[in-house]
């Protein structure tokens, strides 16, 4: 086991500043100096060791002068002493001097002090050498029977790790345990029995176990973890015990502990696949996230709920606790919230879909009271969200859900108010049926519209889908109300004219006299552009926006009205009121055209905003047939296919999902033999206690290639040349935060090279964790050094360093050689994500950095450009793959992807295959990045120039 491996007990802070004192004045201080000065002596005597200085002249002083002291912190500074001294000679025998500390500490195991006892019980443990521990045993088992609680528990481990590592020292030892744990009543002291004995005897463990199985919920909460662990590797090695303890597993989800809860639950569903025990699991789970305070563990409870879901003879059972888990939505964090939500939406069924929507209906309308909140704002549009996927899904509930999602286009978030529109939208041209109670609540919420986004979208809706006499009217005067007295140049100047002094005259452009509402003349500064709010206030919606200078909603009317008036038309037969109509909506028309020439408003309406109300105006004077199917069924055919490809799009998703989760076992498949199974195909037997245990270790091997050896050596990273003295590799070892750099060092020389250290650097947002520590080669040896080092955020980072060493014998200086720089891939943190455009669009607004990619390839297809690009950066295309299909010579995608630090990378490609250059041109374009921080857009920009051209094979 290398240092790097072993299990760290002590960490210790080496100031670095301090210059090393000499052996010389170490040992006077050691000799000589007060209880203070033998302290700092001993620490530093333990830094100069760690650092690879043998000091062998100082043993025999601290064993005369430092060992018979009484004083606690010198006992506990000398633990650490002997734990790393070099005990044995060069050719591995004990020293001599051992055999008087061997006496020292069989005096410490029988001190009164149980601090004293406790600590030298730990410090065996850590000892490698069985010459030191076979005098000590008769004082450890003497230990066991000792009055207090930390000397017993701490004397149970030191039998275990001398039983483990020697078990000719101490052979009774399961037996000697057993009996100790019967008798014990200590709390900690039973968890370590017991924990040896699952270890050394399972058989011991389950014995006793068998015996107090009916009080196992009375016992605390550290030995009911371990009781959870032997039972899961019990009946995992050994199904036929489940029936066994499944009833102490079902008893021990009612524990106080919300640990144990937590294992329980996540071994009885290993245990066993029966409806009542994933059900009882999963209610265990739910009652743990509302509980727990901590978001942390209530994500990571939520996640093993999903993992339950995924399962498809468990996801009925879940679906029955839909209710339960959306009490997880009075939590106020924003992700457990956005889990708990996609959660409900994945296990909704026409059985509970109506309970589902009055929860989500009265979270919708809790939000409207809450006061103003960025994450308020977000939950609403979540809420909105899944309410618009359950109505597609289940179009019955449309109804109850559209009037009060409806009052939210009145919302000043225009984010949350957008998603209603796009919902309503959808419902209106999909069910019918709904159509004269949208356009109802439509109606009566339009004046309220306070975006001119939404207001852009609803008067749309409204063009576009009211069919009767009274609906467009009603339409025409909302639009009359929203826009105010016409014509609107004349109100404006006549509205401004009457707040001047009467001799004053009348002009379009803003005036410069004022009148405050205190009656007293203000002169406006000509560096000030604003108006006073007051007369902004008093404006009516639609004119406010014309006024501000937004024509474009200007254009959305004059369509809105040309459709209106086609339709008026067809269904209204008298002439005069025919005439009437279409006048007043190109009355309005004229007037915004009018108002957008003068200079009244903010900016002045731009020519294409123009051009589409002087084609509208066209439309109405002439009413051609042509015209009026291009408006009223030309525009409708357009969204029904964007929906019906949409609706196509989700389904597919949602058939390749359920295919991936319902496991079809066919007649004719061969039978699985667990014994027969290569390693690799015994996923779902493996250890889950082990699986978690090398998690947090950091040591679970990622799935690799179908070979994995192949894929292990395709990160092997050559630093030194075959014909260097010290021949090294690494191999990079990438695991979330941190990288692990497997260095093989390889004496290629005829001499011993002691002192050979490896020193690395990092360049970019990398740290060395630890330096590692210096070794002595033998000739044409060979050794593994392992190095950490530590990852915070997202950018190419680069180890760069040298091997040095000394040539034993050799009167010259140290010898160096430079390592290649190994070059850490980011793609090893970038993982495919998916997001809505909306969101891709406001953050392409957001994000400050951007970098241009030239295209530069040798790739002659568009479409396998692309998906080289996708294969080589790890990102997700977003476009769909119809909008993709077909050839046009040209093509534009989004690219999205997370990294594991949270940090979005956005990519936008916009690529053509140039005809005119022949069928073997190779694709051209640009690839735009951006992101957040410019670390992320360079590094994903180095990464596709260095990927662009496909290699041959």
């Amino acid at each position: 086991m290398t240092a790097a491996e072993n299990v760290c007990y002590t960490l210790i802070n080496v100031p670095n500043d301090s210059e090393p004192p000499s052996e010389i004045s170490l040992k006077t201080d050691l000799e000589k100096g007060e209880i203070k000065s033998k302290t700092e002596a001993l620490k530093k005597v333990i830094i100069m060791i760690l650092n690879g200085e043998k000091l062998p002249g100082l043993l025999m002083t601290i064993i005369r002068f430092v060992l018979p002291l009484q004083d606690h912190t010198i006992k506990k500074l000398l633990l650490i002493f002997w734990e790393i001294v070099p005990k044995t000679t060069t050719d591995g025998k004990l020293l001599q001097e051992m055999i008087l500390v061997c006496d020292a500490y069989r005096k410490d195991l029988q001190h009164p002090n149980e601090f004293i006892r406790g600590s030298t019980l730990r410090f065996l443990c850590k000892l490698k050498e069985s010459e030191l521990l076979e005098p000590l045993m008769p004082a450890i088992r003497a230990c066991l029977e000792h009055r207090h609680s930390y000397v017993r528990r701490n004397a149970v481990l030191a039998i275990y790790t001398i039983y483990r590592n020697f078990e000719n020292l101490i052979p009774d030892a399961p037996e000697l345990i057993h009996d100790f744990l019967v008798n014990e009543k200590d709390a900690s002291c039973k968890r370590n029995a017991f924990m040896m004995l699952i270890h050394a005897d399972q058989d011991r463990a389950l014995d006793y176990l068998s015996t107090c199985i009916d009080q196992v919920h009375t016992f605390g909460d550290i030995l009911q973890l371990v009781i959870v662990e032997l039972i899961y590797k019990v009946c995992h090695a050994n199904p036929s015990e489940r029936a066994r303890f499944i009833r102490c597993i079902y008893n021990l989800l009612q524990s106080s502990s919300p640990a144990v809860k937590y294992e329980a639950a996540g071994t009885l569903v290993t245990l066993s696949s029966a409806p009542t025990a994933v059900k009882a699991a999963a209610q265990c789970y739910i009652d743990l996230i509302i509980k727990e305070s901590d978001n942390n563990v209530k994500l990571i409870v939520l996640d093993r709920l999903i993992e339950l879901k995924e399962h498809p003879t468990h996801e009925r059972v879940l679906q029955d606790l839909v209710m339960d888990i959306l009490r997880v939505l009075a939590t106020p964090d924003l992700e457990v919230k956005k889990k708990t939500l996609q959660l409900a939406l994945d296990l909704v069924s026409s059985r509970n879909v109506e309970e589902l929507v009055i929860v989500l209906k009265k979270e919708v309308i809790k939000t409207n009271n809450v006061t103003e909140h960025e994450d308020t704002d977000k939950y609403r549009q979540l809420l909105v969200r899944t309410l618009h996927s359950c109505s597609v899904r289940f179009p019955d509930m449309a109804a109850n859900v559209i009037p009060v999602l409806m009052e939210f286009l009145s919302d000043t978030n225009e984010a949350a108010a957008a998603d209603v529109l796009e919902f309503v939208r959808e419902a209106i041209q999909r069910f019918e049926s709904l159509r004269p109670l949208i356009i109802e609540k439509m109606l009566e919420v339009f004046h309220a519209i306070k975006t001119v986004k939404i207001y852009r979208g609803a008067l749309w809706i409204l063009g576009e889908y009211c069919s009767t006499k009274d609906d467009i009217q009603s339409v025409m005067t909302e639009v009359r109300r929203s826009l105010g007295e016409i014509p609107i140049v004349e109100n404006e100047i006549k509205r401004e004219s009457g707040e001047v002094k009467a001799e004053e005259e009348v002009s379009a452009a803003p005036a410069q006299k004022l009148v405050t509402e205190m009656g007293t003349y203000v002169t406006q500064s000509a560096l000030s552009s604003s108006r006073p709010s007051k007369k902004e206030e008093d404006r009516p919606p639609l004119r406010g926006f014309l006024m501000d200078g937004d024509f474009y909603v200007a254009a959305s009317l004059a369509t809105t009205l040309t459709k209106l008036a086609l339709r008026y038309v067809i269904i209204v037969q008298d002439k005069k009121k025919q005439n009437s109509f279409i006048a007043e909506s190109m009355l309005i028309m004229v007037t915004v055209l009018h108002l957008g020439k003068s200079s009244l408003p903010k900016k002045p309406i731009t020519d294409d905003d123009v051009e589409r109300i002087s084609l509208c105006l066209k439309v109405l004077s002439e009413c051609s047939p042509l015209m009026n199917d291009i408006f009223n069924k030309e525009c409708r055919k357009s969204l029904s296919h964007m929906l019906t490809v949409r609706l196509e799009e989700e389904k597919l998703s949602q058939k390749k999902e359920s295919e991936k989760r319902n496991v079809a076992v066919q007649a004719d498949d061969p039978i699985s033999f667990m014994q027969l199974t290569a390693k690799n195909e015994m996923t779902s037997k493996d250890d889950q206690f082990q699986l978690s245990l090398l998690a947090a270790m950091g040591n679970t091997q990622r799935k690799e290639a179908a070979d994995p050896l192949a894929s292990k050596l395709n990160k092997v990273t050559q630093l030194t040349g075959f014909s260097d003295p010290v021949y090294a590799e690494a191999y990079v070892h990438v695991n979330q935060y941190d990288i692990v750099l497997d260095v093989l060092v390889v004496n290629q020389t005829s001499d011993t090279l002691q002192n050979c250290t490896l020193e690395l650097a990092t360049l970019g947002d990398l740290k060395l964790v630890e330096k590692p520590s210096p070794l002595t080669l033998a000739p044409h040896d060979f050794a593994n050094i392992k190095a950490n080092v530590k990852v915070a955020s997202t950018e190419n980072g680069i180890i760069f360093g040298n091997i040095v060493y000394d040539v034993s014998g050799a009167a010259s200086d140290r010898n160096c050689v430079v390592l290649s720089d190994i070059h850490i891939d980011i793609m090893d943190y970038i993982q495919p994500a998916s997001c809505t455009d909306a969101e891709f669009r406001q953050m392409w607004a957001e994000f400050e950095w951007e970098n241009k990619v030239t295209v530069n390839t040798n790739i002659t297809d568009l479409n396998e450009y692309l998906q080289h690009i996708l294969g080589s950066t790890n990102m997700k295309c977003l476009t769909p793959e119809k909008a993709l299909s077909g050839f046009c010579g040209f093509m534009a995608a989004n690219l999205y992807a997370r990294s594991i630090f949270g940090e979005d990378a956005l990519a936008n490609v916009s690529i053509e295959k140039p005809i005119h250059l022949g069928p073997d041109a190779p694709v051209t374009g640009h690839i735009r990045i951006r992101a957040k921080s410019q670390g992320m857009a360079l590094s994903l920009g180095d990464k596709i120039n260095l990927s662009q051209k496909k290699t041959s094979v």
